[in-house]
């Protein structure tokens, strides 16, 4: 019996449009099959796991952000004290001072300390703005997606009216209002970030939305929103996890925009806010300006480095070909 005609048997052989899963053991094992998508039924989760460790873009970002996160991590071990505090004298070059190795800014402030710290700031602003961003555009994408009507015409509407909205200009709005911070920032930037994401969730809703599985979840008399939670989203998941990879770099890349504009989080110690510290001095003092720009580059590029592994390994055509 194949999947295709399990909804006619059902209705052929009840009275009644809606089963029960327990009169029919083996609807479940029918769905799984069907639901989980083929990343993850050749070989299972080991199987993507296996496919992402295969990619040497993917291990490189990986070590790339492991470093990071590792900067982040050790910061308040390797340097204790506060990191905006004067701790020697001004524009030590790296090396000149086995004490400070990267030197000091023109506030007598350690280098070493303020790029260890500024780690946990973008790493906290980027993994924060990119959950709020996704849980967004995945509520809204898959409620469009799935109802259609008179929702999906509202949600979209509302969606085109935020990307009609400048995202950095109403970043920037947004931030100046309130009390800079880095919950702010978060906030900011996921409230501008989750449009692309609805609408690929919704697109892929409505593509699975007559599936064979969710026809036969429907029959069994699942509520929409265990087939939306149980049945569809998983299906879904690879390319949320994906574009979820992206959106940290951006947030990442926005962040440190911010603080460049001074209008970053006064009381963290930031990438981007060294590199407006240092802008003055890039001419007789570059590394002012190259160390934090160096590690934002690692930062973002690692994620996307992340990213285009996730997508060979979780997309069946692309580890096909491959």
């Amino acid at each position: 019996m194949t999947l295709a005609s399990f909804p006619k048997t059902i209705e052929s052989s009840t009275p009644s449009s809606t089963v029960d899963s327990a009169d029919w053991p083996g609807i479940r094992e029918w769905q799984s099959q069907a639901l989980a998508p083929e990343s993850l039924r050749r070989g299972g989760r080991y199987g993507a796991i296996k496919a992402f460790l295969g990619k040497p873009r993917g291990v490189i970002g990986f070590a790339m952000l492991g470093t990071v996160l590792a900067m982040a991590l050790g910061a308040h071990w390797l340097f204790p004290g506060d990191p905006l505090g004067s701790v020697a004298q001004p524009l030590l070059t790296p090396g000149q001072d086995l004490a400070h190795l990267l030197g000091t800014d023109s506030l007598g402030r350690d280098v070493a300390a303020a790029l260890f710290h500024g780690a946990g700031a973008s790493l906290s602003v980027g993994f924060a703005a990119a959950a709020v961003g996704t849980s967004l555009g995945v509520l809204i994408g898959s409620l469009a997606g799935y109802f259609g009507g008179w929702v999906d015409t509202v949600l979209m509407r509302v969606t085109e009216l935020f990307q009609t909205t400048p995202p950095f200009l109403f970043i920037v709005v947004l931030v100046a209002m309130l009390q800079p911070s880095l919950s702010i920032e978060a906030l900011a930037i996921g409230l501008t970030s989750w449009q692309p994401l609805a609408r690929m969730v919704r697109a892929e809703f409505r593509q699975l939305l007559h599936s064979d599985f969710v026809l036969a979840a429907r029959a069994t008399g699942l509520s929409d929103a265990r087939i939306i939670v149980e049945e569809i989203l998983p299906n879904v998941t690879p390319t949320i996890v994906v574009m979820a990879s992206f959106k940290v770099a951006t947030a990442i890349f926005l962040e440190s925009s911010l603080a460049f504009l001074g209008l970053g989080d006064p009381n963290r110690a930031s990438w981007g806010g060294m590199i407006e510290e240092g802008r003055d001095f890039i001419r007789s003092d570059g590394w002012l300006v190259l160390v934090p720009g160096v590690a934002i580059l690692a930062a973002v590029l690692s994620l996307n480095l992340i990213g285009d592994a996730l997508n060979d390994a979780l997309n069946p055509r692309l580890r096909r070909a491959s």
